[in-house]
């Protein structure tokens, strides 16, 4: 049941995060092509995520994506200090929790359950 809960909390972020995009999008927020792509990927992942289709493929990919996030557009290693810097360390390091979890989940997610 634990293993279950967090397969769902770990998608949740996708479906949340993407469709969140997507909402601003129609409700006229300014929002790029790729955005809109990408978005749409985001929230079909998680969802396959939550459903447990090719679970160990599609976390390890969700992992992959998380680690190049965090690399691309978080890069705390910048700046000096102040709050940009705190900013960007959190929002790294909690990038690194998640792939952390989706990497758990890739080894559990996939085990026989009793």
């Amino acid at each position: 049941m634990e293993v279950r809960l967090a397969q769902w909390l770990l998608a949740s972020v996708f479906i949340v995060m993407g469709g969140f995009r997507l909402w601003q999008a129609l409700h006229g927020v300014a929002t790029s092509d790729i955005t809109l792509l990408l978005s749409t990927g985001e929230v079909v992942l998680g969802v396959l995520i939550a459903a447990g289709w090719k679970l160990r493929l599609l976390t390890l990919l969700a992992a992959a994506l998380l680690l190049a996030d965090a690399a691309l557009s978080h890069p705390f290693w910048r700046y000096a200090g102040g709050q940009l810097l705190a900013t960007q360390l959190l929002q790294f390091m909690k990038n690194m929790g998640l792939v952390g979890g989706l990497l758990l989940l890739s080894v559990a997610g996939g085990a026989k359950r009793r």
